[in-house]
This record gives C-alpha cells, sequence and structure tokens, in this order.
C-alpha cells in the first residue's frame, strides 16, 4: 500500500531537518600532528569513520617509522645490506613507486637519503655542519640505484653496506591518501585531512564555500604572513620549504632538504607547493622542483598539477609555475 501524502511530506521534513554536523580529531603521528574534519549527519558515524582514517596513520606509522626499531622499515633497513629481505606487498609497492620518482626526478626524489640526514644532524636534531671529508664518505652509501627489489620474490637488497632508506619524503602523503580511501568508503563526501602543513586531502566542499576548502600558502620567511590562497576540492596539496627544519652556519641557511646528487642542502627556493590529485604525488615533487628549480621544474611539470614555487632573493619571488 503506497504511503499517505502526509505520511510522505513528513519523511521529507525530516530529512531536510537532519542537521549538518562537524567532527573533528587528530592524533599525533610521523612526526607531526594529523587533523580531520568531516561533515555528515550522524555524529557517531561521523565519529566511527574519522576515527578509523586515524587508526590508518597509527598502523602506518608503525609499518614505515625509521625512529621505531621493530617497524617493518627499520628491521628492512637493519637487513637488507646482508642479502634479500622479503617485506609485504603494501611496503614492496611504496618503495616500487619511490624508485620510480626517483627515474623521473633525475635522482632529486631519493629515500636513499638517511646516511646524509644523520650527518647533516636532521634526523633527531635541528642540524648540524659536517666536514667535507665526512660528506665524500657518506655519499658512497646513498643513492637509489643501489637498492635491488626482486618483484617475483617481493624482496629488497641494498648494494652498498651502510645503506639506510628515510620514509621522510613520502610517508606522510601516502598516509593522507590512504586516510581519504577510509574517509570516501565510510560515505564521507566533506571532509578535510591535514599532515602539519606538508600534506593536506580535501572531499568535496565544506558546507559554507561551494569554491572548496581554504588552505594558504605562508610566506616562507614569515609565518604571520600569506602569499596565496587556495581552494582546494577532491585534490591534495604538498608543501617543502626550508623553514621547517634548518640551521644557519657561516652566514647561510641550510635546510634538512637534501640534494642527494651532492650531499648538501638544496639552494635557490624557499618553498615549493605541489596541487595534484594524490597526496603521495604531490609530497613527493616538491622536493626535486625545490631543488632542481623553476626552469627544470616547467619542463617536468607532473600532469594534472599545479605548482607554486617561492625562490630566494633578497625579496621573496612567488608565482605560480607556467
Amino acid at each position: 500500500m503506497p504511503p499517505s501524502p502526509v505520511s510522505g511530506l513528513a519523511a521529507g521534513q525530516a530529512a531536510a531537518n537532519k542537521q549538518v554536523l562537524r567532527f573533528e580529531e587528530s592524533l599525533d603521528s610521523m612526526g607531526t600532528t594529523f587533523t580531520v574534519v568531516a561533515y555528515g549527519t550522524d555524529r557517531f558515524r561521523l565519529q566511527a569513520i574519522v576515527e578509523s582514517s586515524l587508526e590508518e596513520a597509527k598502523r602506518l606509522e608503525e609499518m614505515l617509522s625509521n625512529y621505531r626499531p621493530e617497524s617493518e622499515w627499520s628491521r628492512m633497513n637493519r637487513s637488507a645490506v646482508s642479502g634479500p629481505v622479503q617485506v609485504s606487498k603494501e611496503l614492496f609497492d611504496l618503495l616500487a613507486a619511490c624508485l620510480r620518482y626517483s627515474e623521473s626526478s633525475e635522482g632529486a626524489f631519493d629515500i636513499s637519503v638517511g646516511p646524509l640526514m644523520k650527518a647533516w644532524g636532521f634526523f633527531k636534531g635541528s642540524g648540524r655542519f659536517p666536514h667535507r671529508a665526512e660528506i665524500k664518505g657518506v655519499m658512497a652509501r646513498v643513492g637509489y640505484r643501489h637498492i635491488e627489489l626482486d618483484s617475483s620474490a617481493r624482496t629488497v637488497r641494498f648494494r652498498r653496506p651502510g645503506m639506510e632508506l628515510d620514509p621522510g619524503g613520502i610517508g606522510k602523503g601516502y598516509a593522507v591518501d590512504r586516510m581519504a580511501d577510509i574517509l570516501r568508503k565510510g560515505g564521507i563526501t566533506s571532509g578535510l585531512i591535514t599532515a602539519g602543513s606538508s600534506s593536506i586531502y580535501a572531499i568535496g566542499v565544506p558546507p559554507t564555500e561551494p569554491r572548496g576548502w581554504h588552505v594558504a600558502i605562508r610566506h616562507p620567511k614569515d609565518a604571520s604572513r600569506t602569499v596565496q590562497d587556495i581552494y582546494l576540492k577532491d585534490e591534495s596539496m604538498g608543501t617543502s620549504g626550508n623553514y621547517e627544519k634548518f640551521f644557519r652556519a657561516k652566514g647561510r641557511l641550510y635546510s634538512h632538504i637534501m640534494d642527494p646528487r651532492t650531499g648538501y642542502p638544496a639552494q635557490g627556493m624557499l618553498s615549493v607547493s605541489v596541487i595534484a590529485p594524490k597526496a603521495i604525488d604531490s609530497e613527493a615533487w616538491t622536493k626535486p622542483y625545490y631543488i632542481n628549480g623553476r626552469r627544470w621544474a616547467s619542463a617536468h611539470q607532473l600532469e594534472g598539477s599545479r605548482v607554486y614555487l617561492c625562490e630566494d632573493r633578497s625579496e621573496p619571488s612567488c608565482a605560480w609555475l607556467q
């Protein structure tokens, strides 16, 4: 028997009266703070989905951290110098993606920078200036071409003793993408994931802003100023800047963004932001653009991306890549 017009009207009014709720929660993981904001009409469902996405960040830290001795990444670093080490399919696929980024970036992106990060004091500290001989010795243990992947056996082997991989340039972007998948599968159509200021992903738009989720690119020399306002919709933004970790020596600023081909921190750029469909791409590509500069970036711009660069001049020169 079909519903009466009165009952149908009442059902429509009930649906219209459902209040759109905002839920936000944060978690410290991977050396930063992950924050998820999501909108929906069921608070309990919102909370459950958001918490599931944050649990994913926690799971990935347990797998990828090079600070945790028991993580899969740390076990691989300890053992792959002695021979092939079998790893999970998830880790193997991520390593394979990293090597593709290295090839595409002509070696500017390289997860084998672990020994360099330690030599320059950026592994757990704020930095130090190593002796030139120390850098030369460390460079013998750096280079993505010394990482051997066997897809049939799903193994990893390091061809040089003392090699150590660093997930810092890729882990947060990978985690943000995985979290976005969980939110979407849970029915979230309006949400924002941030991993500090370095990796962001926007799902849909917020209820009151049809242009998208507002994010600001900060002035690289003044955190209180903004150089560009952006509205994200179903896309990510990754940012790398020399203000994240740095020290000063001999009148110059040296940041944690290392050129793995020279053994020295990259110079000439202040910050790079990349907007792309996937957070793993936007995070990974900020490093080659930062290291190689505007001209190289113009010739190698990732398809479907937008790039905003701030070059190091007396007054920062910030503009979209044309």
